[in-house]
């Protein structure tokens, strides 16, 4: 019973110790990217931020996906990493959209720190977005207290899913593929009130 008992002790430390090893690694800044979308004369200019999963690219393909829409409906867009957005230029931006991972069913701490760090939000619009296996809501939540702790106008906030359905009616379709179609769509929707005003 006693060597049953420090074999599974054992076990359960390794099993923590790789547990805590992946999340610190998951949660470390990811590598410098950035994409320029659209006409660069545009009046109007967004900033896509989100930190690249070590595991899978679900953020960087529904960021794209995302800035490629508001690119299409005429506006000027920058898709970048923390560590990308941090070692540029601020400039002036008149739409910030943050794509944020959940990990351990918590926001990500760079996503999390560039928030509260990095940006001046006062007043400005903002689009969370929140993406992760499926448990996302406590992630969501803290995203989007964040946001609004800096006093910026939350115009929406949504998630997207790598694995739970995105849309139950296209349940036939690739969970990824569906997740970026619904960004794109939404960013149309968001284009559409950016270039109203």
């Amino acid at each position: 019973m006693k060597k049953l008992l420090k074999v599974t002790g054992v076990t359960l430390l390794a099993v923590g110790a790789v547990w805590t090893a992946l999340t610190i690694w998951a949660e470390s800044a990811g590598p410098k990217r950035s994409w320029k979308l659209g006409n660069q004369a545009a009046k109007k200019r967004a900033l896509i931020v989100y930190d690249p999963d070590p595991f899978y690219n679900l953020d960087e393909q529904v960021s794209r996906s995302f800035g490629q829409a508001l690119a299409d409906n005429g506006m000027q867009v920058t898709v970048a990493t923390v560590k990308a957005v941090e070692e540029s230029p601020e400039q002036p931006i008149d739409l910030y959209v943050f794509c944020a991972n959940t990990y351990n069913w918590a926001l990500d701490w760079s996503m999390s720190s560039f928030i509260r760090q990095q940006v001046h939000l006062d007043g400005k619009p903002v689009v969370a977005i929140t993406v992760g296996s499926g448990g996302t809501e406590s992630a969501q939540k803290a995203l989007e207290k964040i946001i609004l702790d800096r006093k910026a106008n939350l115009l929406d906030s949504r998630p997207l899913w790598l694995m739970k359905p995105n849309d139950e009616s296209r349940a036939k379709e690739s969970n990824i593929t569906v997740a970026v179609s619904m960004a794109y769509s939404w960013g149309k929707e968001i284009a559409k009130q950016m270039t109203a005003h």
